[in-house]
């Protein structure tokens, strides 16, 4: 509802006092006159409680005059006051309160005010707008007969709005014509605005939308020119609506922008009014009080006199508890303001070093990703030459030596990964897949990995798997195998010329035939002191370790924790000095079904193709900056009789493509010049079939969907497993040269 509409509870009260007064004597006209005045003031300055008091004694001295009409003004003030502060109930009794005066006086004028502000009051109310609507229409026909042009125009403006809020459209275009014939007579000139505004309204709900852009533009620009904030929120809110509905975009957005300028405007206004508004109900209320104390004190007059002495020392009283209370009060509201603006200092306080804590928190992802990379490219070299080594005939005697040297650069590659998992852990970076795999291949690896280890501390595995447990699951075989590989290498680091269990053991079996599994590590050798049986959880923490000049960075059970927690799992102890260690925690394992076709990761396929048919040689274009990484993959290829070239860079990788044909592509990803992504995108502009395989020490997890994007058909992840990469090799190799008998 517009605020025009609100304004005119109290319009033309000075009019009707002129007219009214004309029967009065010239001292009680002045009198009745002065209250009138004093009263309006006070309601514009929102100062409501003199504007009640005012009204009450115009109410009380126009029923002493015997003056209807001054005694009908009162109550229609306080009606006024009671709806502008939201008190609607006792508003609309007062305004009643009015009408019902009004009708007594049989004064058409008077009877038609009072029926034009009731029927303001009820069409806030869709519930009552009903009430509104006869209300107004007996206004109308009282003041035809009257020919007050000005206010059957002003009660049309409100009549055509409540049909409108209320979508009675054929309702409002009747009396939109009324209006337009009436419009002939001589009336307000904001008046014809209003219903100017009320035609365009029309119009834009009716979706004639030329009529109502005139209309709508009009208004607008008066609004515009003459700053009438009222006017303009409503035509440039309308024309939002209307060109966005014309799929008038730019205009709609420039109205909008218009609308929500004047709105802010306003906005600011409101918040001023508001302001006084609410300290004037604070007295309103405080003048309603008063004013039923006046009426006691009146009725009771006489026994308030008999009683002065003691009504004194009861004020007395009132007073000094009023005095204290206000005393508390501010002090209460000191205080508060203290701890608030102290409570503000520690929120900023707090938002910086979170903020600070989350920059820092990346920079160190950042820090350790990088150095990840660079620590991973020369172990590539390590890793890849040592295997080569280790499998030479010509040096056997070696052997050991390599085998350690091979074990080094290992224990190297995990630690590596794992402050980085431990990294991603900390940044909630990590989460568990699903994918399908088979518990027999992925404990058999685990197993096979340990295999050295084992020999080295001359320790023997007890390995059992409860046959209940089903082999085909569904789940993230990586996290399973990082738990237990930190579990069992922990046991074996610990344990010399002893044993080692892994036991696997069925606990329950679910409604939905998953089944509870718990998992067991246990060994014999040196055991935990109690009280170091929560630290080892820690990052960094270790128990000392007499028998081994190696003892880890005390980051694998930190891990094994939190990967647990992923799973909703708890890791449990039981250890004591000298007797060995046992840990165990359950997961919930799932069965695989008919929907799960992918391949599983462990699938058990250990066999590797081995060479190719006689009359074919592949041949494999090698691309990496690095001369040692270079001559291991090489190397590797040539053992399994695979030809290579090689480029230093992805420039004169997509040159040597453009001239040599090749069966695959090894391509590295960081580069000088272009980068792998780099060139396998001008590659693929004239060879989009031949196989390009991404060969990068990056985190899968951080660019695997970005390096596919690029053009690439797979990834394979420095350092590599030789099995791994041998198998993804020969997968993309032409099959129809493969030679798989081998």
């Amino acid at each position: 509802m517009s605020p025009f509409r609100l304004l005119i509870i109290v319009f033309f009260l000075s009019h009707l006092t002129n007219t009214l007064a004309q029967n009065s004597t010239e001292w009680q006209r002045d009198t009745l006159e002065f209250y009138v005045n004093k009263s309006n003031e006070a309601y514009d300055q929102y100062n409501y409680k003199d504007a009640i008091k005012y009204a009450a004694t115009l109410i009380e001295k126009g029923h002493e005059y015997d003056y209807d009409y001054y005694e009908f003004l009162g109550y229609d003030i306080l009606g006024g006051i009671y709806s502008e502060t939201e008190d609607t109930i006792k508003g609309k009794i007062y305004s009643e309160k009015a009408l019902e005066l009004a009708r007594a006086t049989e004064t058409d004028s008077l009877i038609a005010w009072g029926a034009l502000n009731l029927g303001i009051l009820y069409s806030e109310n869709k519930q009552t707008y009903n009430k509104a609507i006869a209300y107004f229409k007996e206004s109308i026909e009282l003041n035809q007969k009257a020919q007050d042009y000005d206010e059957i125009y002003l009660t049309y403006i409100n009549l055509i709005w409540t049909y409108l809020d209320n979508n009675q459209l054929d309702n409002a275009a009747h009396y939109i014509q009324k209006a337009e014939e009436l419009s002939l007579q001589e009336v307000d000139s904001l008046d014809r605005l209003y219903m100017d505004l009320l035609q365009g309204k029309y119009y834009l709900a009716k979706k004639k939308y030329d009529a109502a852009t005139q209309k709508l533009e009009k208004i607008a620009s008066f609004a515009n020119e003459n700053e009438n904030t009222d006017l303009a929120i409503e035509a440039y809110g309308d024309l939002s609506k209307l060109y966005s509905e014309t799929d008038d975009y730019k205009k709609a957005f420039a109205n909008l922008d218009q609308h929500n300028l004047y709105k802010q405007k306003a906005y600011t206004l409101k918040k001023l009014e508001e302001t006084e508004k609410a300290r004037a109900k604070y007295d309103l209320e405080q003048a309603h009080k008063e004013l039923q104390s006046a009426l006691k004190e009146q009725a009771y007059a006489e026994e308030l006199i008999s009683k002065s002495k003691s009504l004194t020392t009861v004020l007395i009283i009132a007073i000094v508890i009023l005095v204290l209370a206000l005393f508390g009060i501010i002090t209460f509201f000191k205080t508060r303001k203290i701890y608030i603006n102290r409570l503000m200092t520690k929120n900023k306080q707090l938002r910086l070093a979170n903020e600070k804590a989350e920059k820092l928190s990346k920079v160190k992802t950042k820090f350790l990703s990088t150095v990840s990379h660079e620590l991973r490219t020369p172990l590539y070299g390590v890793i890849g030459i040592s295997t080569l080594l280790k499998e030479d005939q010509n040096l056997k005697a070696y052997a050991d030596d390599l085998n350690s040297l091979k074990f080094s650069a290992d224990y190297l590659l995990a630690l590596i990964n794992d402050v980085l998992l431990l990294s991603k852990m900390d940044a909630e970076a990590i989460s568990l897949s699903k994918v399908p795999y088979e518990l027999d291949t992925l404990i058999q690896n685990i197993v096979r990995s340990f295999e050295f280890t084992l020999h080295e501390n001359s320790n023997k595995l007890h390995l059992h798997i409860d046959e209940n447990i089903p082999n085909k699951l569904i789940g993230d075989p990586i996290r399973l195998s990082q738990v237990l590989i930190n579990l069992m290498g922990n046991a074996i680091k610990f344990t010399e010329n002893g044993n080692i269990w892994l036991s696997l053991v069925v606990v329950e079996t679910t409604k939905n035939e998953n089944t509870v599994v718990k998992f067991t590590i246990k060994d014999d050798g040196l055991g935990i002191p109690l009280h170091m049986q929560k630290e080892i959880f820690k990052e960094f923490t270790q128990i000392e370790n007499k028998n081994h000049s190696y003892t880890g960075t005390g980051l694998g059970l930190t891990i094994v924790k939190k990967i647990l927690d992923l799973y909703g799992s708890e890791i449990q102890l039981t250890s004591q000095p000298n007797e060995g260690a046992e840990f165990s925690f359950e997961l919930t394992l799932e069965k695989q079904t008919e929907q799960h076709k992918a391949v599983s990761i462990f699938n058990g396929e250990s066999n590797i193709p081995q060479g190719l048919k006689n009359g074919h040689t592949s041949h494999v274009l090698i691309v990496d900056d690095n001369k040692i990484n270079q001559k291991v993959t090489q190397k590797t290829l040539e053992k399994h009789h695979i030809k290579s070239s090689l480029a230093n860079d992805g420039v004169q990788a997509v040159a040597m493509c453009k001239s040599n044909a090749y069966d695959l592509i090894l391509m590295d990803i960081n580069m000088p010049n272009v980068n792998g992504m780099e060139a396998t995108k001008m590659i693929r502009k004239f060879n989009k079939n031949i196989p390009i395989i991404a060969l990068t020490a990056v985190e899968l997890e951080e660019g695997t969907q970005e390096i596919l994007n690029s053009g690439m058909d797979d990834v394979i992840h420095k350092p590599y497993n030789l099995p791994e990469f041998l198998k993804i090799i020969f997968k993309h190799l032409p099959k129809e040269e493969m030679d798989l008998s081998h």
